[in-house]
């Protein structure tokens, strides 16, 4: 396993199989009131430059779930508000803690943690890339459908690090997958180049209709992430049309939906096909914690 999870183009297929595998089980023992506690003793820092709710609160709880301890921080109450270069913060946590997740918005930034840091670093989220979500996504589908390998799966929206850790994720575990995102808004050029080489089947296109058609899960995210408040209007307009309804569902082969949360109901997803997949959505958000769990075990566990 790599020392760090950072995106999931530096993940193999046995890598993420082997995440998933131990996140079933973590989940299993709690379900069970079994006890697992792998990290007693250790400390994750937990640094937040973006605002959160199911990373946070994942995390928190599930480093205390394995018997470790959480130290929340963000740039406001630490020196990386005052400019302390993040190198040397990563420095510093590394002789605290025994791994740092960190929740920001350039890729090159939690980089930059895991050159300078001695210990395991996981991405919370970037603009580039949200590991931990495509995994309790692809968690999710293989509780649902018992299979990854040859199931269709679509992104319809924003290609944003959403889309480009579901192309990534999901083409690395066998799945056919096909993204619709309006003119100017595509994935980035290297999940692009990454997707063109990969075996399974991948297409782009402005069309959600041809997309959707025959897909198995169908995935949306909203039209304007954090940090791109000022562009909502914009996005408004150029995002008109792709929404997650019953019109698009019917092009599906019966497919689940999944959501990563919060939702703009009426934008992205309308509240009838949310509420009717409501059980995936949700069970897809309380797998972040078993997903996450299964990180830290692995990464700060060596189990």
């Amino acid at each position: 396993m790599q020392k760090n999870l950072l995106k999931l183009l530096d993940l193999s297929k046995e890598e993420i199989m082997r995440i998933l595998d131990v996140a079933d089980q973590l989940k299993y023992e709690q379900k069970n009131n079994m006890s697992h506690k792998i990290l007693e003793g250790k400390t994750l820092a937990m640094i937040f430059e973006k605002a959160s709710t199911r990373t946070r609160v994942s995390f928190e709880v599930g480093i205390f779930q394995l018997g470790g301890h959480g130290v929340v921080m963000s740039s406001a109450d630490s020196q990386l508000g005052r400019g302390e270069p993040i190198k040397d913060t990563a420095r510093v946590l590394s002789r605290y803690c025994d791994g740092i997740m960190m929740r920001t918005f350039g890729q090159e930034t939690i980089e930059e943690v895991a050159k300078y840091s001695s210990v395991p670093v996981i991405n919370g989220l970037t603009d580039f890339s949200h590991p931990c979500q495509v995994l309790a996504d692809l968690m999710t589908i293989r509780e649902r459908l018992s299979r990854l390998e040859g199931v269709k799966i679509c992104y319809i929206g924003d290609g944003n690090n959403m889309a480009n850790s579901i192309i990534v994720g999901g083409l690395k575990c066998g799945m056919n997958v096909s993204v619709a995102c309006p003119k100017g808004y595509e994935p980035h050029k290297t999940i692009l180049e990454f997707a063109e080489n990969a075996d399974a089947e991948f297409v782009l296109t402005t069309d959600i209709y041809k997309a959707a058609k025959n897909a198995d899960v169908v995935i949306t995210d909203v039209w304007a992430s954090m940090g791109m408040e000022k562009d909502a209007e914009k996005r408004r307009k150029a995002f008109k049309g792709y929404c997650v309804d019953d019109k698009l569902m019917s092009y599906t082969n019966n497919a689940m939906v999944q959501h990563c949360l919060p939702a703009h109901r009426g934008e992205e997803i309308s509240d009838d096909v949310l509420e009717g997949h409501a059980d995936e959505i949700f069970e897809e958000a309380e797998n972040r914690l078993h997903v996450q769990k299964a990180v830290m075990a692995i990464l700060m566990g060596n189990i």
